[in-house]
C-alpha cells in the first residue's frame, strides 16, 4: 500500500512538472516570430534544452503511469505491515464476535432505559453510557446488597440522567453473579446548589430570604 501511495505522490509531482514545461514551451511558441525562426526546426534549435526537458519528463511519467499498472490491485495485509498479523483460531474469532454482540446489546438495552430521560439520547445517548462505563465510584458491601455509587459525571444534566438510570436499574432487583447480593446504583451529587431547579423544593431551602417590610 505504500508504494501504490508513494507511486501516486510521483504522478502527480510528474504531471505538474510536465505541465510547467508545456506552458513554458507553448509561450516560447507563441511569442517566436517568422522573421528569426521561419521553420519549425530553427525554433526547435534555439529551444533545444527546454525541448529536452519536455521530453524528459513524459518519459519520466510514461515511466511512472507503467509503474503503477505493475502494482497488484489487492495484495496481503503481512506483505505491507511491519507487525505481526494474529489470526485468531475460528471457535475464538466466534466467542469474541458473540462478547462483542452481546456487549452492544447490553448497552443498547441501557440506551432504551434512558431515551424517555435524556432528551439528547438519540444524538449523545451511547456517549453518555461510555463516559457512566469509565467513571469512578465506590463499593460498599453489606449483608445484603453490593452498592455501588458513581462519581459525578462531565456535567449535572448527565449526572441526573445517570441517576435516572440507576433507579431503573435498582427495580430489576439484580444480584450479583455468583452471590445473593443484591445490586444497588446510586450517583453522587457534588455538593452544588446548581442542581436545583427554581422553584423546587430544594431551590426553595437554599435560596435567602428577603427581610420583610415593618
Amino acid at each position: 500500500m505504500h508504494a501504490l501511495n508513494l507511486t501516486a505522490e510521483q504522478i502527480r509531482a510528474a504531471r505538474t512538472e510536465l505541465d510547467q514545461i508545456e506552458r513554458q514551451y507553448g509561450a516560447a511558441a507563441a511569442d517566436n516570430t517568422e522573421q528569426h525562426r521561419p521553420t519549425m526546426r530553427g525554433f526547435k534549435i534555439a529551444y533545444g534544452k527546454l525541448g529536452k526537458q519536455l521530453r524528459a519528463a513524459r518519459d519520466r511519467l510514461a515511466r511512472l503511469i507503467d509503474q503503477r499498472r505493475s502494482v497488484p490491485h489487492r495484495v496481503a495485509i503481512r506483505d505491507y505491515s511491519e507487525r505481526t498479523v494474529v489470526k485468531l483460531a475460528t471457535e475464538r474469532k466466534h466467542l469474541t464476535d458473540i462478547v462483542k454482540m452481546v456487549a452492544y446489546q447490553a448497552e443498547s438495552d441501557l440506551l432504551a432505559l434512558l431515551r424517555p430521560h435524556y432528551a439528547r439520547a438519540d444524538q449523545e445517548g451511547r456517549t453518555l453510557l461510555h463516559e457512566l462505563f469509565a467513571t469512578t465510584g465506590d463499593i460498599r458491601v453489606t449483608q445484603s446488597e453490593l452498592q455501588i455509587t458513581l462519581a459525578p459525571l462531565s456535567s449535572p444534566h448527565r449526572t441526573r440522567a445517570a441517576q435516572v438510570l440507576c433507579e431503573l436499574l435498582d427495580q430489576t432487583a439484580t444480584t450479583f453473579p455468583g452471590s445473593s447480593l443484591r445490586l444497588r446504583f446510586a450517583v453522587r451529587y457534588p455538593p452544588c446548589i446548581g442542581l436545583a431547579f427554581p422553584g423546587s423544593p430544594a431551590h426553595r431551602a437554599t435560596a435567602p430570604t428577603s427581610p420583610r417590610a415593618p
